[in-house]
């Protein structure tokens, strides 16, 4: 195969993934997400780990 045919077949596939993830996905609800930026809120810092708090010292 040439590189045009893997280029194009690779395409199709990402497109391919986008417009299922499209149909499956739900319509993101604005009201119910969390603030881009929260400076001073209280909400605690969360979603992977460079937002967990350090290990305690020992």
């Amino acid at each position: 195969m040439r590189r045009v045919h893997v280029t194009l077949l690779v395409a199709l596939g990402v497109a391919g993934l986008l417009v299922l993830d499209h149909a499956q996905s739900q319509p993101l609800n604005p009201y119910a997400a969390p603030p881009m930026i929260a400076f001073g809120s209280g909400l605690a810092a969360t979603g992977g780990h460079c937002a967990a708090p350090p290990p305690p010292a020992r």
